[in-house]
C-alpha cells in the first residue's frame, strides 16, 4: 500500500505565498497534503498528471451569498468549476441564522428560498449545512440586518433602544461562540439604513472577546465614500475586530475615478489598525431592485422577479417601455426583485484589485434566475483576464490574493497553501486557457481551463463536470482558533 491516496505530478506549483512557480510533486492523505517534494519522488495509489498545468490552493470566494445554497445545491458547481473549495457566507448584513422569526421577508429572500433553511441559532444551522454535505466549505458571518429583524420586527426605519442593541448583542455573542468568525453590515439597504455607529459598535463588541472579523457592505459607496470609510474603520477599532470592507467600488458616474482618494486613503488607515478589502472583476454590481439606484446607473438588467414573468435577463428600459411607464414604476410592478447596475469604471476596478490590500470575492447571488455572470465565472476572469492577459499582476500573485491573504485575513487556519499538513483543497488549472465564459448574456456557464479540483482530498469539480466529492465543512471559529494554536 502507498504512503499516499493520491500524487499529483509533473504540475507547476503555485503555493498561494506569491512564491514564483515552482515544479513539484503534491501528495494527498485523507483529507491533508502530505507532501511537497521534487519531481518524480513521490508514489501514491492514484495520481493525476498536472503536466502543462498549476496546482494551487483551492480558491476562497470571501464574500459570497451561498449560505442555503450549500443546502440546496450542495455540488455548489458554480463555485467548484471556478475552483472554490471555500465561501465565506452571510454577507452585506444579511445571514440565514440566528433568525427567530416566522417569515423570510423581501431582505432575506436574497438569500433563503425555503423557511426551513433558516434557523433559531447558528449551532442548528451550521448543523443544516454539514448535514447537507455540501461539496465545499462554507464559513459563516452573522448579519446586522438579520439581528435587527429578530430584535426590531418590521419597525426598522429607526435607531435601535438600548435594549433592543442588548438583545442582538447577546444573539451575535451567543452565535460566534457557537462557531460564527464574525459579523457582517449592510448599513446601504433599507432594514439597517437606520442604524448609528452608535448601535453597530455597540452590537460588535462581542468580535473582540470571540476574535471574529467585521465586514462592511458600507453605507455609501458613491459621493460620501470617504464618510462611510471613516464610519467603518471605526466601528471596527470599537469593537476591538479587523476590518473588511465588501466589494470596494466607487459607484456611479460621478463618482468615476475616485479611487485616487479612496485607496491611499486604505493604505494610510491599514497602517493604524488590521483593514483589507475584497473586489470583483467587473464593472456591474447586482443585489435587490432598488428605486434609488436606477438613475445612477449607466443600465439595469432584471436578474429575477417574483410578481412578473419572462423578465429575467432583461433591460429595464425596455420592460418600461413595454409596460407604457417610467423605470420607476416598472421596478415598483416587478417587486420583490433583483438587478444588476452598470454603474463602475473598470480603471477603478483594476485599480481596487492591484492594491495591496485586495483579495477576490464574487458577490454572486445563487438563487438569481439570470444570475451576474460573477457567480460563475470571477477567479477564472481574474487569472485569465486581469493576470494573463491585461498583466494587471502575476499568475503567482492572483492565486495568493484568492488564496493564503483571503485565508490570513479570515482565520481560515491551515487554508490557502500548498503546504504540508494544510488542507487538501487543491485546484488544477491550465495557465494558458483558464478564462471565464459566463457573460451578461449567458451567465450560466462553467469556466475554461480549471481541470481538476479538490475539497479535503476529494474531487468535487473534474473534466468540465462535477465530481463525487462531499466532504465540504461548515469551518467554525472554534476549530479553526484551536487548530491555529496547535
Amino acid at each position: 500500500m502507498a504512503a499516499y491516496d493520491l500524487v499529483i505530478r509533473n504540475g507547476k506549483v503555485a503555493d498561494g505565498t506569491g512564491k514564483t512557480l515552482f515544479a513539484a510533486d503534491v501528495a494527498l492523505k485523507g483529507d491533508r497534503i502530505a507532501a511537497v517534494e521534487a519531481p518524480g519522488s513521490l508514489k501514491g495509489d492514484n495520481e493525476i498528471d498536472a503536466k502543462g498545468k498549476v496546482v494551487a490552493p483551492g480558491f476562497i470566494d470571501v464574500h459570497t451569498h451561498d449560505d442555503t445554497a450549500l443546502i440546496d445545491n450542495p455540488t455548489m458547481a458554480m463555485k467548484a468549476s471556478q475552483g472554490v473549495t471555500t465561501v465565506v457566507c452571510g454577507n452585506c448584513g444579511a445571514s440565514a441564522a440566528p433568525f427567530t422569526r416566522d417569515d423570510i421577508g423581501h431582505f432575506l429572500t436574497l438569500i433563503v428560498k425555503k423557511q426551513e433553511n433558516v434557523a433559531k441559532s447558528f449551532a442548528e444551522f451550521a448543523g443544516k449545512v454539514e448535514a447537507a454535505k455540501p461539496a465545499i466549505n462554507g464559513a459563516f458571518l452573522i448579519g446586522h440586518s438579520t439581528l435587527r429583524m429578530n430584535a426590531m420586527g418590521d419597525n426598522l426605519a429607526r435607531q435601535a433602544t438600548s435594549s433592543e442593541i442588548g438583545v442582538m448583542r447577546d444573539l451575535l455573542d451567543q452565535s460566534l461562540e457557537q462557531g460564527a468568525i464574525g459579523m457582517s453590515s449592510g448599513l446601504f439597504y433599507p432594514p439597517a439604513m437606520a442604524a448609528s455607529t452608535d448601535e453597530v459598535a455597540e452590537i460588535a463588541k462581542p468580535l473582540g472577546k470571540w476574535g471574529g472579523v467585521y465586514t462592511a457592505h458600507m453605507r455609501d459607496e458613491g459621493d460620501d465614500i470617504l464618510k462611510s470609510m471613516d464610519e467603518t474603520f471605526e466601528i471596527g477599532r470599537r469593537a476591538g475586530a479587523e476590518v473588511i470592507v465588501s466589494h470596494h467600488k466607487c459607484s456611479g458616474r460621478t463618482n468615476f475615478g475616485r479611487m485616487k482618494e479612496t485607496l491611499p486613503k486604505f493604505t494610510e488607515a491599514m497602517k493604524q489598525q488590521q483593514i483589507a478589502f475584497d473586489v470583483y472583476p467587473y464593472v456591474a454590481g447586482s443585489t435587490i431592485l432598488r428605486k434609488e439606484m436606477l438613475d445612477r446607473a449607466d443600465k439595469v438588467l432584471i436578474t429575477w422577479s417574483d410578481t412578473v414573468k419572462g423578465v429575467s435577463g432583461r433591460d429595464l428600459k425596455e420592460i418600461a417601455a413595454e409596460m407604457g411607464c417610467s423605470i420607476h414604476d416598472a421596478a415598483d410592478r416587478l417587486q420583490p426583485a433583483g438587478a444588476i447596475y452598470f454603474m463602475m469604471d473598470e480603471k477603478d476596478v483594476q485599480s481596487a484589485m492591484a492594491h495591496a490590500g485586495a483579495m477576490i470575492g464574487s458577490d454572486g447571488i445563487p438563487f438569481d434566475t439570470h444570475p451576474h455572470p460573477r457567480l460563475w465565472g470571477t477567479f477564472p476572469r481574474v487569472l485569465g483576464h486581469y493576470s494573463r492577459d491585461l498583466k494587471l499582476f502575476p499568475l503567482e500573485d492572483a492565486v495568493r490574493r484568492m488564496t493564503s491573504y483571503s485565508a490570513q485575513r479570515f482565520h481560515l487556519t491551515k487554508r490557502g497553501e500548498v503546504k504540508p499538513g494544510f488542507y487538501a483543497d487543491i485546484c488544477i488549472f491550465d495557465p494558458t486557457t483558464v478564462i471565464d465564459t459566463a457573460t451578461f448574456e449567458k451567465p450560466i456557464s462553467p469556466a475554461k481551463g480549471i481541470d481538476t479540483v479538490l475539497c479535503n482530498g476529494q474531487i468535487v469539480w473534474r473534466d468540465g463536470k462535477v465530481g463525487s466529492g462531499r466532504s465540504g465543512r461548515a469551518l467554525l471559529r472554534q476549530d479553526l482558533q484551536k487548530e491555529a494554536k496547535a
